[in-house]
Order: structure tokens, then sequence, then C-alpha cells
């Protein structure tokens, strides 16, 4: 199947959280064609696999995008779209790549739901058999790869009371809500480096107030990005609050990580952007992914991989050149060549969790 054409199927579904299926279908008929054994699980993951038996390494990417569809088109050898940097050139890239793998070990490609909202895909996945390595599928460019990202949980808090005129010596509820964001904000700021990675930041994301009458209403949600070593059972605990507020409920709760540039996962993918002719770059960043959920509940290797500008992310600007895929795809070719072959703990012994 021709790069771009396979590209091109997979962006031209368009699949916002919540309505990946028809992508998904095509995910796995492109798998098919490609000679991969597949299947759908009970939450709608695509999954596509190579080869037989252990050491097995999963690219975790993810076939759901942000709303808003973009019109797809070519254009001087790039495919524009929504979807198509975030993240279904990944996508694209690792079918490609594992597409002549034959062992030892498997490959598993999975084309994961939800990754943008509740990630439901991923978490489904964690309650099965583990991997041996995970490569989580989000766009770093064809020669760069990312081995931190950070955690992220969201907190909201609601406060009530009742109306008094607003000349008497009383904070409304509003007030407290907006006392509540700025001690919140304090705290983070108090956590701030000169490294962005290395820092909490906070922001208000929504701030509500009740309908007019007797009862006051406000209620406002933040959202924490945390540095690796600030779990969220550690950042909730030292968290400013007033105990006899209402209780802090937790909307996002994602502890970051940190995997080093020296881990089996990131030294195969830095070997196959080499032997690509490329400069391996390494990158940690501010957001989130499913390297985070997978990292921590399975305790393996694993670094996040694939083709794109990721400051196309989300953007009307989204854009892969199909010079690109092509590398990417050598890259990963590369890496799960290396990961069956040597550098991977397997589950159960005395160095895995």
């Amino acid at each position: 199947m021709d790069d771009g054409a396979l590209l091109e199927r997979l962006v031209r579904c368009y699949s916002p959280s919540g309505h990946e299926r028809r992508a998904v279908g095509a995910f796995v008929a492109a798998a098919r064609t490609l000679g991969y054994r597949t299947t759908v699980d009970g939450v709608g993951n695509g999954i596509a696999r190579r080869g037989h038996g252990r050491p097995e390494t999963m690219f975790l990417g993810h076939i759901d995008t942000v709303v808003g569809e973009r019109p797809v088109r070519w254009s001087g050898g790039r495919l524009h779209g929504r979807g198509v940097v975030d993240a279904k050139g990944a996508l694209a890239a690792a079918l490609l790549g594992g597409a002549d793998f034959s062992g030892p070990g498997t490959v598993t490609i999975v084309a994961a739901v939800g990754e943008e909202t509740d990630s439901r895909g991923a978490r489904r996945l964690l309650r099965g058999r583990r991997p041996d390595a995970v490569i989580a599928g989000e766009p770093s460019g064809w020669d760069g790869l990312t081995v931190g990202y950070k955690g992220d949980l969201r907190i909201a808090r609601t406060f009530r009371g009742r109306r008094r005129h607003y000349s008497a010596p009383y904070p409304t509820a509003a007030d407290r809500a907006v006392a509540w964001c700025a001690a919140v904000r304090a705290w983070a700021e108090a956590r701030t480096t000169e490294s962005l990675f290395r820092s909490v930041t906070a922001k208000t994301i929504t701030f509500e107030t009740g309908p007019p009458g007797d009862a006051e209403v406000a209620r406002a949600t933040i959202d924490l990005r945390l540095p690796p070593g600030l779990p969220v059972r550690e950042a909730l605990h030292a968290l400013p609050g007033d105990s006899a507020e209402s209780a802090l409920e937790v909307e996002v709760s994602i502890d970051p990580c940190d995997t080093g540039s020296g881990n089996p996962v990131a030294r195969a993918l830095i070997a196959g952007i080499r032997a690509a002719g490329g400069r391996p770059t390494i990158y940690r960043k501010a957001g989130t992914s499913d390297l985070n959920l997978a990292v921590a509940a399975w305790g393996i290797p694993g670094a996040a991989y694939g083709p794109g500008d990721s400051r196309l992310d989300h953007t009307a600007r989204e854009r892969l050149d199909r010079r690109d895929l092509g590398r990417a795809a050598a890259v990963l070719r590369t890496a799960f060549a290396a990961l069956s072959t040597r550098g991977i703990t397997p589950p159960g012994s005395a160095a895995a969790p």
C-alpha cells in the first residue's frame, strides 16, 4: 500500500473522541492489507499484530482527534487535515514500519480511542497483558523522540452561601472561589523553576456562578501540570484549601513520567533515527500522553515517537510531509527489530516491578 494513500485513508475518516468507529474500521482494513492479524476490543480500540510470543513491543497510538473537521488535501507533497499530525501520522508510520516484522516476538500496534478526553482506550489496555516495551504514538518529528511528559491534575471546588446585601462585610461564594483559585495559583508559582518541564503550572479553566436567588453558588476548575518528582497524591496533600469548604473534586489524575534517554526504547529509536540519516533530538514536554499511564501501570521502558511538528497539534494548520512519513516508518522498522532481540527485561524477572 502506498504510504501517502494509507495516511490519507485514515485522515479522511474524521474521528473526534467518541466517534472513532469508522476510523478504526479503516485502520483495521489497512492493517489486514499489510498482513497483520487484527481485532477490535470491547471499548473500540483497533489492534493489529505481527509475530508471536515474547518480547512484545506495543506501539500505543490513538485514532481519535480533537473536534473540528478540516479539509483533507495534498499540497506540495504534504497532507493537510485534522489528525494528520496528532496522531494518525504516527499510526500510519507504525503500520508501515512493522509490515515486514518477522520476529522474534510480537509487534502490536494499537489505534486507541478517547486519548484526547479520558484515555478510555489506553485504560482498557492497562487491564490486559503487559507488553515488554511501549512506544506511544505522538508527534516528535521523524528525527526526535519524547522521554518525559508532565502529569495532569484537574481539580474543582464548589462554594455555596446565602445571598446578602453587597455592602455587607461578608465574602460572596464567588469571592471565596476567587480566593481559592488565587491560593492554588500562588502555590504553583512558588514551585516554578527556570525549566518549564520541572515547574508546576496552573490555569483556571472554568469559573461558573449559580442562578440569581437567595442561594449563592460558585464553582471553579483548575488544571495543574505536575513535573516528575511530584506525583498526584503528593500534590493533593500539599494543595492549599479550607477543610470547611466543599470537598475537592478530582476530574483528571495522571502522574508525570520521565523514562530517560538511556532506556531500551529510547536507545532503539535513537538508533533508528541515526540509521535513517537523522540527528536525534530528545524532548521532555509540558503536555501529557498515554505514555504516562502505560509507564506507571506496567513499569516497562517506553518513549513517544511519531512524525510531524507537535506545534501544529489541534490547529487548523495540521500537515505532514510524505517524506517524513517514510522516514518515520524506517525509524520504527529499525526500532521494532532492535527491541525484538535485545535490551528488554521480561515481565516477572527480578528487575521488573
